[in-house]
C-alpha cells in the first residue's frame, strides 16, 4: 500500500509521514528529498536555476515512479504536488494508493510559514505576515478542489502529529 499525503506546506506532511512509517513499518518517502536526490541540488536551487515548470515534470516524473515500485510507502508530497500535471487522476486510478489531505488553517500555515519561510522558495520573497497570509489564501483557494479529492481528509488544527497518525491507523486499518 502506498499512503500519500497531501495538503498546504506547513501542514506536517513530513512531520505526520515520518510517525506514520513507523507505526505501520513502511517506508517513508518525501518527494523533494527525492528530487533532490535526483537533481543534486535544493529545490530552491532547481526553482531559481532551472524554474518551477522543470521542477513539476520532474516531480511528476518521480512520483509515478515511486507509485509504481513494489513497496509499501508513506509519501509526503510538495504542497503543489497533487495540483499539476495529472498526478491527482493518475493517484486515484491506482488501487494501492491511499491518499489523505492533511487540514490545516490559514493562520496556523501562516504562522509556521513565517518561521520558515527563508527555506521555502515559493515564499522567500515575501516580506510580512500580511503579504504571507494572503499568498497562502489565494493558494488554498486555488488548490483547495484537488486537495478535497483525497479519499480521506483530516483537520490537523488542534491535534498532535501522534493523535494524527492514531487517527489514520484507526481509519485505514
Amino acid at each position: 500500500m502506498k499512503i500519500v499525503l497531501i495538503g498546504y506546506m506547513g501542514s506536517g506532511k513530513t512531520s505526520v509521514g515520518k510517525q506514520l512509517s513507523t507505526a505501520l513499518n513502511y517506508k517513508f518517502i518525501d518527494l523533494d528529498a527525492q528530487i533532490e536526490l535526483s537533481e543534486g541540488m535544493s529545490v530552491s536551487k532547481i526553482f531559481s536555476e532551472r524554474g518551477e515548470i522543470y521542477f513539476r515534470r520532474k516531480e511528476n516524473e518521480i512520483i509515478k515512479n515511486l507509485i509504481l515500485s513494489e513497496e509499501n510507502m508513506v509519501l509526503a508530497t510538495g504542497g503543489g504536488t497533487p495540483c499539476y500535471g495529472d498526478i491527482t487522476n493518475f493517484l486515484a486510478s491506482k488501487g494501492n494508493v491511499i491518499t489523505i489531505y492533511l487540514k490545516t488553517t490559514l493562520d496556523i500555515l501562516t504562522n509556521r510559514l513565517m518561521l520558515e519561510k527563508n527555506k521555502r522558495p515559493l515564499i522567500s520573497h515575501l516580506n510580512n505576515e500580511v503579504s504571507l497570509k494572503d499568498f497562502v489564501r489565494k493558494h488554498l483557494f486555488e488548490r483547495s478542489y484537488y486537495y478535497n479529492q483525497a479519499q480521506l481528509g483530516l483537520d490537523t488544527d488542534r491535534i498532535s502529529v501522534e493523535e494524527i497518525v492514531e487517527t489514520i491507523v484507526a481509519k485505514l486499518f
